[in-house]
């Protein structure tokens, strides 16, 4: 009986897990990720749009870096408190070219980027003109032009800031993008429109993940769309009455119905891509649980109500974040709240520091993923 009693425990504690061909069980050491390496947009980007057009402005950055650092936020982003959470430095941009060092990665999101190619300018519809295929094609660069540079390098010391050739395979790689395919199209088409619009962007995501495995990718940690209807500038612009237009947290429901239906196909998509890649561990978070979570209980968690926004102002004219506009005569200019701390929103469409800071140690203990592992055991795959 006790031996029986032994083997039960046994099977209790030994959770098979599976690394490519490599079987491992629970108790294994952190996975060692000597680089992260991040496609998305505006939610990730440390200063890809701001390195390619006009330098954010302050008062961006005045928590946590005391002057703008590419964020559009007052401090750190999600990916900026997991680099952290991995012992990495903060990634720099793959489009910001001055003293930038890519030894441990490198982010290719810039704000306004979309899975699918968009029509429109950057300046006239704020469409990045990076979309996540070019996002590839700048990592494919990338890869090839530092692999090159390290083999040529004749000191140690010439090496200091490329990654190794053999590291992009021990590399996590992050995605956090799809919410202004559907933010964008909502801007020209009716909801049933933007439903239907769905399978093709997933299609191109798919693609994009099966290019980076091809490149020697192994482990991703794929981000889903946040709850769009709660974005306070989505309440400026879309507006309506009647029962069932908001919910009972006042977002458009009508927008968050549709980034829950994006966030399904987009896990479907994901087992999908399990069968297909052998040798990848696909996780992915449940961003729009962790978001939704704070905005339904801003109190609780100490913050203010979700539709207040910090910077800038929004209240029968714009006037964005570090902007001004001369309205009647007076110059108006889009400055901070003074308290960011306690918002939600940092500008009506993006996160505070603070938010950033609750949403991260939210996602990254595994709570919130399929499979609901940490983000230090992704790299694991479970059979």
């Amino acid at each position: 009986m006790e031996s029986v009693r032994v083997l039960v425990s046994w099977f209790l504690v030994l959770w098979v897990l599976g690394v490519g061909d490599k079987v491992v069980v629970m108790g294994v050491p952190p996975c060692n990720y000597p680089a992260i390496y991040n496609f998305g947009d505006s939610n990730s980007d440390t200063g890809g749009i701001s390195a390619a057009f006009i330098p954010i402005p302050p008062p961006n950055g005045e928590t946590f870096f005391g002057r703008p650092s590419g964020r559009v936020c007052d401090g750190r982003l999600v990916i900026d408190f997991m680099a952290e959470h991995l012992g990495l430095p903060y990634l720099s941009p793959y489009l910001d070219s001055i003293g930038t060092n890519f030894k441990h990665g490198a982010n290719f999101a810039t704000g306004g980027s979309t899975i699918r190619p968009q029509n429109g300018t950057f300046f006239d519809s704020g469409v990045s003109p990076f979309p996540l295929n070019v996002q590839l094609w700048q990592f494919d660069q990338f890869k090839a032009r530092t692999g090159e540079l390290y083999k040529q390098a004749k000191n140690h010391s010439d090496r200091n800031n490329f990654p190794k050739p053999e590291d992009f395979s021990k590399a996590i790689y992050t995605i956090d993008i799809g919410q202004n395919d559907l933010a964008f199209g909502f801007q020209k088409m009716s909801h049933a429109q933007v439903l239907a619009t769905i399978p093709d962007i997933l299609d191109q995501f798919s693609i994009a993940v099966h290019k980076l495995y091809q490149q020697g990718a192994k482990t991703f940690w794929i981000h889903n769309t946040g709850p769009l209807g709660c974005l306070p500038l989505t309440r400026a612009y879309f507006f309506g009455s009647g029962p069932g237009f908001y919910d009972q947290n006042g977002c458009v429901k009508s927008h968050n119905d549709v980034a829950v239906e994006f966030n399904r196909q987009l896990k479907e998509r994901v087992i999908g891509l399990r069968a297909q890649l052998p040798h990848a561990a696909l996780t992915y978070v449940d961003v729009y649980a962790a978001k939704y979570e704070l905005i339904s209980n801003t109190r609780t968690h100490g913050f203010v109500e979700p539709m207040k926004i910090c910077c800038g102002h929004h209240e029968g004219y714009h006037v964005w974040c570090g902007q001004k506009m001369n309205i009647n005569g007076t110059e108006v200019y889009g400055g901070s709240c003074g308290n960011p701390a306690t918002y939600v929103s940092w500008d009506g469409t993006h996160y505070s520091h603070a938010a950033n800071h609750w949403i991260a140690n939210h996602i990254l203990n595994g709570a919130l993923s399929d499979p609901p592992v940490p983000i230090t055991e992704a790299c694991y795959k479970h059979h």
